[in-house]
């Protein structure tokens, strides 16, 4: 991933990856707090294609340990810059 993504920037690329595998989803109409899954068609395939997305588009690897945490859009963009390089 490029360093010094901001929150902003890697929230946008994962609404993307999110609007690539389900085009269905009004990325305006998410609430970022609640469970993506309660709020979309995302079903387990879907969620390993956007695990996929997330590697090919940010060169972040998430463990299968790590699912859980990507639970909602906030928790989402919140591991994602955690694992972003710092400068």
């Amino acid at each position: 991933m490029s360093p010094n993504l901001s929150a902003d920037e890697i929230r946008a690329k994962v609404l993307s990856y999110l609007s690539d595998i389900a085009p269905e989803i009004d990325p305006k109409a998410l609430n970022p707090a609640l469970p993506l899954r309660e709020q979309t068609e995302i079903d387990s395939v879907d969620f390993l294609r956007f695990v996929t997305l997330l590697y090919e588009g940010l060169k972040i690897n998430v463990p299968e340990a790590d699912y859980a945490k990507l639970d909602t859009l906030d928790h989402i963009v919140a591991y994602l810059a955690a694992q972003t390089p710092k400068s």
